[in-house]
């Protein structure tokens, strides 16, 4: 009966509003209002009251992006997942322009800072390849959600952080080598696939002591490119961290154990 109250809640509360919304589109063709999802993102007023919906045509879009805190209520929409790409190569040991490296923070493809965000329909990817931690998307506040999305990368690919931070995942898929899914938020995955790469970890939660739940997989599909029994479920990153498989299809690859610290 919790699991089903938790389950309930989790689906209301990431249900589409019924509110007004504007529209944008960003298209590689020069036919819609930007061809840069950055310049549209730009472009949306700070502390906007209804929710902005950023279309986005087909294509190959080369772009680091940041949706800063100011920008909330918007909607990425894609108009298919496979053809709808956000792609970007930075890497934690790449250097900025004082020599400084970049760190994990700062290899991401996107960054979300805001909260009331939601996503459908696009491939996300760090294209660096196995270089070391490179982040695809890192997701940084409350009430963000992503639906019928692709998360490309090796090492670090999802970085799902935000401490008492609640995110949502439907139908997605996520692919990786080590700690792929990682961070402190608290968040649901449903029905996802989750492709590991080689041998590896799904995830690396460093979840709060005070935060009561970290990563729920439901009914979720993981699969693994590597022998019987060279896969974990997880590793902490913190020493409370905090996941639970439910329902779950899990590949031999996979060890008994399950976990590994």
């Amino acid at each position: 009966m919790k699991y089903i109250i938790c389950l309930i809640t989790w689906i209301l509360f990431f249900s589409p509003l019924q509110a007004q919304h504007k529209s944008i589109i960003v298209s590689k063709d020069q036919q819609g209002n930007y061809n840069k999802i950055q310049d549209a993102i730009n472009a949306i007023p700070d502390n906007n009251k209804d929710t902005i919906i950023i279309e986005i045509k087909p294509g190959v879009y080369k772009e680091k992006i940041h949706i800063p805190i100011s920008k909330n209520l918007i909607k990425l929409l894609g108009t298919d997942v496979q053809n709808t790409i956000i792609t970007y190569d930075d890497y934690a040991q790449k250097k900025d322009s004082t020599g400084k490296q970049i760190g994990t923070s700062g290899s991401y493809t996107v960054l979300i800072d805001a909260t009331d965000f939601t996503a459908e329909n696009i491939t996300f990817e760090n294209s660096a390849g196995p270089i070391g931690q490179a982040v695809a998307v890192k997701t940084n506040n409350d009430r963000q959600k992503f639906k019928n999305c692709r998360f490309l990368g090796f090492q670090d690919t999802l970085y799902a952080n935000g401490s008492n931070c609640r995110q949502y995942f439907d139908h997605c898929y996520i692919e990786g080598t080590v700690d792929f899914i990682f961070g402190n938020a608290t968040a649901w995955f449903e029905q996802c696939n989750i492709k590991g790469k080689n041998a590896g970890y799904y995830t690396a939660a460093s979840t709060l002591d005070s935060v009561k739940n970290g990563y729920i997989f439901h009914k979720c599909i993981l699969t693994a490119e590597a022998a019987d029994n060279n896969f974990d479920l997880g590793r902490p990153w913190r020493p409370y961290a905090k996941v639970v498989f439910l329902e779950c299809t899990i590949p031999a690859a996979v060890r008994p154990i399950g976990w590994n610290n």
